[in-house]
């Protein structure tokens, strides 16, 4: 599954160090595969001809309102397979363990540059719900 980390950073701002980009996000697929946490978790993972070739993360969320959702926190996919529905069955099957869960929502974070990530999601019946600014001081 690290393997497909790198495609996580996809739409991560530019001026976001890349190096401990890819130390995030190589723990949470580590945190997400091997933590024994509270609360609900899984992990769904596509095969082709014995290589994984795709994967997707789940736990809870609490959404500053109060409601617990699930939560996908990492989807990501091989280039050697885009296109061939390996994300949407990935996502399908976390959406299915939500419901399973008793959970009203599911909800994910994506890169505002990954325009191709959030046409997905929309594709999926996603909607954008909240927006985060950051502004770079030059030092």
């Amino acid at each position: 599954m690290l393997a497909l980390v790198e495609r996580l950073r996809e739409g991560v701002a530019p001026w976001r160090d890349a190096a401990a980009v890819q130390a995030a996000m190589n723990e949470w697929v580590r945190d997400a595969v091997d933590s024994q946490g509270s609360g609900p978790r899984a992990v769904f993972v596509a095969e082709e001809d014995g290589e994984i070739v795709g994967f997707a993360t789940a736990s809870t969320r609490r959404h500053f309102a109060g409601d617990i959702d699930a939560y996908v926190g990492e989807l990501a996919v091989a280039r050697s397979v885009e296109r061939r529905g390996v994300g949407r069955r990935l996502m399908l099957a976390t959406e299915e363990w939500a419901r399973g869960q008793g959970f009203a929502c599911v909800t994910l974070d994506t890169g505002a540059a990954n325009a191709r990530a959030r046409s997905f999601y929309a594709a999926l019946g996603y909607e954008e719900e909240d927006v985060r600014l950051t502004k770079r001081l030059d030092s």
